[in-house]
């Protein structure tokens, strides 16, 4: 039973290190910066200590060391082009490519949840259908083993 419970404090920490990293990624967008300013700058956020301090770090690297690629990623499956999109739900998609990419241990289906969670939480009314769609096409794309 207790395995359960470890499972279920590291799956909260880690939509809380999401949760973080869409908040330091939209700030990225806004206020550009080296992507390693990030780390430290929520460092010290009063949601850290909930975080999986490490897998956010990790998300903050892989997006900022993989914008371009992610990017690309995503114009193939927007109909427009990814500097367009909303800042929030660019985060968040920017997010849920580099766990589809990066990631085989975070399961496709949690890597979409997570990101449409994110999306309602922060994003526009409808914003988390477009998410939803966007990563379910990548998905097949980068997973098609696990379809």
């Amino acid at each position: 039973m207790s395995t359960g419970r470890r499972y279920d404090q590291r799956s909260a920490a880690r939509s809380m290190s999401r949760k973080l990293a869409v908040q330091a990624l939209y700030r990225w967008q806004i206020n550009t910066s080296p992507w390693q300013d990030l780390v430290q700058e929520f460092a010290d956020d009063a949601d850290m200590p909930k975080a999986d301090r490490e897998y956010f770090g990790e998300i903050v690297a892989g997006v900022g060391e993989a914008r371009e690629a992610l990017d690309v990623l995503l114009a193939g499956c927007t109909n427009r082009p990814p500097i367009e999109l909303d800042p929030v739900e660019h985060a968040v998609l920017l997010i849920g490519v580099w766990e589809l990419r990066s990631r085989p241990d975070v399961p496709y289906r949690v890597a979409i949840s997570e990101a449409v969670s994110l999306t309602r939480r922060f994003g526009a009314t409808d914003g988390h259908k477009f998410v939803n769609a966007v990563l379910d096409r990548l998905a097949h794309e980068l997973r098609p083993a696990e379809h």
